[in-house]
């Protein structure tokens, strides 16, 4: 069973559709059963679409690779451990 912490490691893959079946499968089952990752998926699904609406200049690579890893650090830290793991 996924659990919330591994849906954030995988939430941008998810909403990028980079996720094969079995993966999507798990995070569709694990958001039919957790509140919080729904709106934690549907926040991040908005927070994309005003990204790109936006946005008229594109970071630096290297910018854009340290920022990931930081919000990844942060939501794999973060995530559930108010809420628990579902």
């Amino acid at each position: 069973m996924l659990m919330c912490k591994d849906l954030a490691v995988i939430a941008s893959d998810y909403i990028d559709g980079e996720l094969g079946t079995g993966g999507k499968l798990s995070v569709r089952m694990h958001l039919m059963m957790c509140r919080h990752c729904r709106t934690f998926i549907g926040q991040l699904k908005q927070s994309t679409v005003l990204m790109a609406a936006h946005s008229s200049q594109q970071a630096p690579a290297d910018y854009i690779a340290r920022l990931d890893e930081e919000i990844h650090r942060a939501l794999t830290q973060g995530i559930g451990s108010n809420q628990g793991d579902y």
